[in-house]
């Protein structure tokens, strides 16, 4: 086993929040994912992230602790869930800053602890049996583009009407008992395209982290609704801005695909410290 099954009081620094996903079930879930002390990545799911009280709602870069147990229904040897499920109390416990000085050096003890240069090498640990990898750092060796396609606009209204029913409620600081409205649909999907070690043509994978969710609500919002304007401000983040420091992708399978698609990982999150002198980032635009 890469990690025992069950980690009492685990302390998991949050590299990754996924945008949050409805669930009939559990009424709406995040993904999150992280670093244990020892530097071994972790999966934790479900957390219901928008339902928790407010001083458990952890921000990237938090250090959290919380008893996990290995999930059965998951082969992903990364992958845990709260000991006490969805009601589980989760502390948070400090965080690492990069402080006045912008420095990234204690994040990058943990971040770039194991960097993958080859999708193809990683790919084939995430199909070895017994080893079924599915989180890592990656460092591209050019970055092409970044791309931003129309998607559905609304959930599947089965998803919609079953939240509904359910009557969510949100307990936030400073109200309580307030209905908690359906999280909207991202109407585009983001992608980035690279090479890495070994590829003759680029890749292309789709980013499905809650900041990059964020960022287009806030700039629809700064643009006064003009959905153009909003998108060329997350390329201008993900494409001008990032493409100037020293970019690194952190990636994860999806469940359902981890066996059978040629390439079960998604972008998950990135990771962009400021360049070290030398530091050299090659793009093709």
């Amino acid at each position: 086993m890469y990690l025992p099954l069950e980690i009492p009081n685990a302390r998991v620094l949050v590299t990754v929040k996924t945008y949050p996903n409805p669930s009939v079930k559990y009424d709406e879930l995040v993904c999150s994912a992280g670093f244990l002390e020892s530097g071994e990545w972790i999966r934790i799911y479900p957390i219901k992230f928008r339902s928790l009280p407010y001083d458990q709602q952890y921000k990237k870069y938090n250090w959290i602790e919380l008893d996990l147990v290995k999930r059965k229904d998951d082969i992903r040897q990364e992958s845990y869930r709260p000991r006490l499920g969805i009601d589980q109390e989760i502390k948070i416990a400090g965080e690492i800053d990069t402080g006045k000085n912008r420095d990234w050096s204690e994040r990058k003890n943990y971040a770039l602890k194991e960097v993958f240069t080859s999708m193809a090498d990683l790919i084939s640990l995430a199909k070895t049996r017994d080893v079924w990898k599915s989180l890592a750092t990656i460092k591209p060796k050019e970055f092409v583009r970044f791309e931003f396609q129309e998607d559905e606009r609304e959930w599947k209204p089965k998803i919609k009407e079953g939240l509904r029913q359910l009557g969510l409620f949100d307990r936030s600081r400073d109200k309580k008992n307030r209905e908690l409205q359906v999280i909207r649909k991202l109407p585009y999907r983001y992608y980035y395209h690279f090479l890495t070690d070994g590829d003759s043509t680029p890749r292309r994978l789709m980013i499905e982290d809650w900041e990059i969710g964020a960022l287009y609500w806030n700039c629809l919002a700064q643009t006064e609704g003009d959905e153009f304007a909003a998108n060329e401000l997350v390329r201008q983040k993900y494409e001008t801005q990032f493409f100037e420091r020293d970019l690194y992708l952190f990636v994860g399978t999806i469940k359902a695909n981890h066996i059978k698609a040629p390439n079960p990982f998604v972008i998950i999150g990135v990771f962009y410290p400021p360049k070290d002198q030398g530091t050299q980032l090659t793009l093709n635009l």
